[in-house]
């Protein structure tokens, strides 16, 4: 569960379930779209709409022009509930935190790796938690920080309207804070030495360094963070079926082996 802005300048048509689009989706007043199964209303015909912002490894990314992740395959386990296809939409996190892209009818529901907050519970409803996170310390390997204390006086990136935001203003008072619009900007600027540190959510981070050796998560910060997939406020009928579809999931084993497919674990291991 923020503006991270990077949106596309055009439609790509993917083949795959997972479609990224700028423009947006039906409004709510251009006319209702045939309902999907169980009556579920959608603001397009035959398609979940999912609003997210690129990129989120390995939640969400665009990996040889189709959008994957984490977050993606579990979003599919909804359309195909519904019976139709997952359509996602690249759009700047503010407009999903703050219930905007939902409310306007860009999209159906918002999955971005999102901390569920009493503050985003406020602009639309959550479903229930379907991945435990927290936050993250990223550094180059060598540079011989391991913790927040060593911090002070250091360069700290964080990435907009974040959690990790958030929690490096109250944590990190001696800390020169530098603020990018998206993860890639982020971690790039670690990489690189615009930053000495970044703080971030745990899994992008881990995933990170994973890939780049030369960088190393050298601590992590209990904020006992969960995410949530959104939904406009009262849309009860969109937010039963996410519900439902996580559910059978964690209960079929489903739910692990997307885990394992992108975190290289079990889930708790």
């Amino acid at each position: 569960m923020p503006p991270r802005s990077r949106t596309l300048t055009s439609a790509v048509a993917l083949a795959a379930t997972a479609v990224v689009l700028a423009g947006c989706g039906n409004s709510p007043d251009s006319g209702q779209a045939p309902a999907a199964e169980g009556g579920v209303q959608l603001v397009a015909d035959g398609k979940l709409t999912t609003c997210t912002h690129l990129p989120y490894e390995p939640f969400q990314f665009n990996e040889g022009g189709t959008i994957v992740g984490f977050d993606v395959e579990l979003v599919d386990l909804v359309a195909t509930k519904l019976g139709v296809t997952q359509e996602i939409v690249d759009t700047p996190f503010e407009g999903i935190q703050s219930g905007e892209d939902l409310n306007i009818g860009k999209c159906d529901v918002a999955a971005a790796a999102m901390t569920i907050t009493e503050t985003r519970k406020q602009n639309f409803d959550f479903s229930e938690p379907y991945f435990d996170a927290t936050q993250a310390l990223l550094v180059k390997g060598d540079a011989g920080i391991t913790g927040a204390e060593q911090l002070a006086g250091k360069k700290v990136g964080v990435q907009n309207s974040t959690t990790g935001q958030e929690w490096a203003q109250s944590n990190l008072p001696n800390s020169e804070l530098v603020v990018f619009e998206d993860l890639g900007l982020l971690t790039t600027a670690a990489q690189t030495g615009q930053v000495d540190a970044a703080i971030n959510d745990n899994g992008p981070l881990l995933d990170f360094a994973k890939k780049n050796p030369e960088m190393a998560v050298t601590a992590e910060f209990d904020t006992g963070e969960q995410y949530g997939i959104g939904v406009k406020k009262g849309n009860t009928a969109v937010l039963e079926a996410v519900n439902e579809a996580l559910a059978t999931a964690r209960s079929d084993g489903t739910y692990d082996k997307i885990y394992e497919k992108w975190f290289g674990k079990a889930p708790g291991a």
